[in-house]
């Protein structure tokens, strides 16, 4: 779409897609398609998907980070709960994290290389990426069953998270400082 709201093209993906990331300095565009267990990529030049990559053994790929300097895709999946970290250069996972369960939201925060995952099990699991090929876990904050909703405002250093009503639990968001750089 532009401006205007007017179509302008579209890309085949054969499926439903879940989360997109763009490249803001390149040409493409990266699709999770998890009933395709893996990730679209697509030129944006061409409107057209030109590698499809795979995520090995971890299946339910919703939510996506990307680290474009660092040439790193994160994708979170669900079964088993993990991240998978892909090179964007090839295709390749470069590494395989275990993680909170019930992801929906995969946040990457440049300045301080580090990358929130959200998940309905009710935390936050926080990594920090030592460099492209290795990462640590450095936490897991407690937040509640079934938030796995987020935002991550990199300007104010604040993670936002969502919490749903169910029963007793009062339906709120909580707002988490971010701290270092």
């Amino acid at each position: 779409m532009n401006s205007t709201g007017q179509k302008v093209g579209s890309v085949e993906l054969g499926t439903h897609p879940e989360s997109f990331q763009f490249e803001e300095s390149g040409n493409r565009a990266y699709a999770n398609v998890p009933t395709q267990f893996g990730v679209s990529v697509i030129d944006r030049k061409s409107r057209m998907a030109v590698a499809k990559w795979g995520l090995g053994l971890s299946f339910a790929n919703y939510p996506m980070a990307l680290d474009e300097t660092g040439k790193r895709l994160f994708v979170g999946c669900r079964l088993p709960a993990r991240l998978v970290v892909l090179d964007t250069n090839s295709g390749r996972i470069v590494a395989t994290l275990p993680t909170v369960g019930d992801t929906d939201d995969v946040f990457y925060d440049a300045a301080r290389r580090l990358i929130y995952v959200i998940g309905g099990e009710g935390s936050v699991e926080v990594l920090r990426q030592r460099d492209p090929d290795h990462y640590q876990r450095v936490e897991r904050i407690t937040t509640a069953r079934g938030a796995r909703t987020g935002f991550l405002s990199q300007n104010s250093s604040r993670l936002y998270v969502a919490i749903p009503h169910r029963r007793s639990q009062a339906a709120k968001v909580l707002v988490y400082t971010i701290e270092g750089g």
